[in-house]
């Protein structure tokens, strides 16, 4: 990321950028500033988008050979198109020796780093990483943001705050345009401003509802879902997401036995360092083997709703209190 920064600040450009990872904020922060510099504003002639796993490589290698119209450069950028794991073997082809006017900005959620097309960036352009931002990051980016705005946060709120935001960076721009509105002119944000309008994520929620299962509190976890099935959260997707908890939760369990530290078991399954050790505590509660049960009881309650022989709300109800 150091080696972008710089380019932009130079203004000397690479002819090929790939912009990846799991933190989607910062991918799309770093293709505006690319934009910005690449392109000249309101030049639709020679600045083009494809988006999706749907889009022609064939068309996308024609419009490069096309020189600019009446500009220095023309810039392709491509989204999301999945060319990074498989079907990109033309374009890294053709990138292999491009026409030398024609620019292209990759952004992707995930890539192959032993595909073609990313040996072809590598050898001809650059490659970004950006990945979930650790907890010392996030909090001094919440406290800069609300100090631009005039605003103080204690640490512990910021904690309260991230807590209830988790680490998508997106979402937790969008939270703090809330609690910066709701504040008006007080310069303090209190826990209290926290509790009282930042959204607490359905994650969340499936957190807490398993370490109430874990604590012995089978009406409180089913009170939590029904405050979810109140906010209109489908029952299926409220499955999927406990079946998504107890399959992280298994697998932090299984690497921390195996003398994996925080920061090498979050890289493994995609968590915050900080967020890990959440993980590891509530996986405390739970044998190896209840994990595992838990997680195949979860495929089969899908399995009967989706074979008639359970409604939805039903399934989740007896998941909760028989398999934790």
């Amino acid at each position: 990321m150091r080696q972008l920064n710089e380019d932009i600040k130079r203004g000397s450009f690479r002819q090929i950028y790939l912009l990846y990872g799991e933190e989607r904020y910062l991918r799309r922060q770093y293709r505006e500033k690319l934009q910005k510099c690449l392109c000249e504003e309101g030049d639709t002639m020679n600045t083009h988008f494809y988006e999706g796993r749907n889009i022609s490589v064939a068309e996308i290698v024609d419009l490069a050979e096309t020189l600019p119209f009446f500009a220095d450069r023309r810039v392709i950028f491509v989204t999301d198109s999945g060319l990074f794991k498989s079907g990109g073997e033309k374009l890294a082809e053709y990138l292999a020796s491009p026409n030398e006017s024609t620019y292209f900005v990759f952004t992707e959620s995930e890539v192959d780093k032993r595909s073609r097309l990313y040996k072809a960036v590598q050898s001809r352009g650059y490659s970004a990483e950006f990945a979930v931002q650790d907890e010392n990051t996030l909090k001094r980016w919440v406290a800069g943001i609300l100090a631009r705005e005039g605003k103080k946060i204690a640490e512990s709120t910021v904690l309260l705050f991230l807590s209830k935001t988790g680490t998508d960076m997106e979402n937790i721009q969008m939270e703090l345009e809330k609690l910066v509105c709701y504040c008006g002119d007080r310069d303090i944000v209190t826990a209290q401003d926290v509790e009282a309008i930042c959204t607490t994520r359905v994650s969340n929620h499936i957190f807490d509802m398993i370490n109430a299962i874990a604590a012995g509190q089978p009406k409180q976890a089913l009170a939590l879902y029904y405050d979810l099935l109140a906010l209109k959260e489908p029952p299926m997707r409220i499955l999927f997401l406990i079946a998504r908890q107890c399959n992280m939760l298994l697998q932090v369990k299984e690497l921390r036995s195996k003398g994996f530290d925080n920061k090498s078991i979050g890289s493994k399954v995609g968590l915050a360092p900080f967020i890990v050790g959440k993980y590891l505590n509530q996986a405390a509660n739970f044998k190896t083997s209840v994990l595992r049960e838990a997680v195949k009881k979860c495929v089969e309650a899908e399995e009967a709703v989706k074979t008639g022989r359970m409604n939805d709300v039903m399934s989740v109800e007896m998941l909760m209190l028989t398999v934790l």
